[in-house]
């Protein structure tokens, strides 16, 4: 069974469950009871939905920036393994050297200036790049080194390329939009119900009561517009940014 028709059976059994229980209470009730002699239901629920639904949203928004918080660190770690291989091979021959310092370059120039618009554009890595990190493993495991000098740099190096490879899929991994369908309806019906219930208060038309009425519907579209914004840690406003690579390379122009 879809997951959508579980949470639509779900959600009409409750309905009906609340339903069919007050009906039959209301059927059952003594003539003599006085519903004013009990809290007024509307209040008692507008203030629980109001509570329940500020901790989703919390939780929301905390869910998106840790997101958008790993999403930095993997940029951050992937650019400062790279930057350890371009250091850490100074002790081969300098063509050598030279070859892997290159196939780094390459790469780092691709990702600030096309693989972040595709990741922008899409949510997806590009096959290129993935060419050219394969490139710079094939440059280091190809080599044999000639002296013990060169072999103690020889594994360290082999760690970094696996480190900077681990990262690089992890980027891929936080590119697209993290949250589930199923959470955005949840926000957006909730935010329908619980500015719903303003109405259901019977506001009137003074100044104060629509001025509170609208920053309360301010707020709630803005929390909802953050989240959206968080969700796609890449593409969207508050995004990570490919500084890392920018400041550990400052030769390769964004």
């Amino acid at each position: 069974m879809p997951e959508w028709l579980v949470l639509t059976l779900a959600m009409l059994s409750a309905c009906a469950v609340v339903v069919v229980i007050t009906l039959v209470r209301h059927r059952r009730a003594p003539e003599d009871e006085d519903p004013s002699e009990t809290p007024d239901v509307i209040e008692y629920m507008t203030m629980w939905i109001g509570v329940v639904y500020a901790i989703v949203l919390g939780l929301a928004i905390a869910g998106v920036w840790e997101a958008r918080s790993s999403a930095q660190d993997h940029v951050q770690t992937e650019a400062q393994a790279l930057h350890e291989i371009s250091e850490r091979v100074r002790v081969y021959p300098p063509d050598v050297r030279d070859r892997i310092r290159d196939d780094v370059n390459a790469y780092v120039g691709h990702v600030v200036t096309t693989e972040w618009k595709a990741m922008a554009d899409t949510g997806r890595l590009t096959d290129r790049g993935t060419e050219l990190l394969d490139r710079i493993r094939v440059d280091v495991t190809d080599y044999e080194p000639a002296t013990d000098f060169e072999a103690q740099a020889y594994q360290p190096v082999l760690d970094q390329i696996a480190t900077a490879d681990q990262a690089r899929n992890a980027r891929a991994d936080a590119a697209s939009p993290t949250m589930p369908g199923v959470v955005w309806f949840g926000l957006l019906g909730g935010a329908v119900v619980t500015i719903g219930m303003v109405f259901a208060l019977q506001i009137r038309r003074t100044v104060r009561e629509l001025v509170l009425a609208g920053l309360f519907s301010a707020l709630i579209a803005f929390l909802l517009f953050l989240i959206w914004d968080f969700d796609a840690p890449y593409s969207r406003g508050i995004t990570a940014s490919a500084d890392p690579f920018l400041s550990l390379f400052p030769h390769i122009e964004g």
